[in-house]
């Protein structure tokens, strides 16, 4: 004998679970995006892209230069993640992009940042797996390699220098001979 159910429970759950699936899976977007580099924005393409991609860039009035030849020479507009403003700097060598970097103070915070070094740990793990790690007393570190790119995320624990850094730069593989 077969037990028949009736569709009505699946006719008004349906919907319910569909709506709650959907408000789950943009919010999850929303949040991975947040950290995400800028839609159109990818390491290796030209300051000129850069500008198409992100009409609103500027150029930076002192450019910060880093080993390797990079120059940190655009900057965009702030951006809000995990409770702190970050200003995002725009990093090329060899007229391609190969590093953008996310800087926050948080020295004005309670927990210097910690908080928000967390989350962004979180998020950190779920788009790209497990993390190396460093803690020490003034500095906590955790780096991914995702595809071409290498990703780290520090906090610097200082009440006068506090800060939370994101940073996307171009995977440089070396062989033994360069060491």
């Amino acid at each position: 004998m077969s037990k028949l159910r009736s569709p009505v429970p699946l006719l008004f759950f349906g919907p319910l679970v569909r709506a709650l699936a959907a408000s789950a899976a943009v919010f999850a977007a929303g949040a991975l995006h947040a950290q995400a580099l800028p839609p159109g924005v990818r390491l290796g393409m030209t300051a000129v892209e850069l500008q198409a991609a992100m009409p609103t860039i500027e150029r930076v009035p002192r450019p910060q230069r880093l080993a390797g030849g990079l120059v940190g020479g655009w900057q965009g507009a702030p951006v809000s993640m995990a409770g702190l403003v970050f200003e995002p700097t725009f990093f090329f060598a060899d007229s391609q992009l190969r590093r953008v970097e996310y800087l926050a103070s948080a020295s004005a915070v309670p927990d210097g940042g910690a908080a928000a070094f967390a989350e962004l740990l979180r998020w950190g793990r779920a788009a790209f797996g497990a993390e190396l790690a460093s803690n020490d007393p003034g500095s906590a570190y955790a780096a991914w390699t995702h595809e071409d790119a290498d990703v780290y995320l520090q906090h610097v624990r200082d009440a006068r220098r506090g800060g939370v850094r994101l940073v996307y730069k171009a995977r440089q593989l070396r062989d033994g001979s360069e060491l």
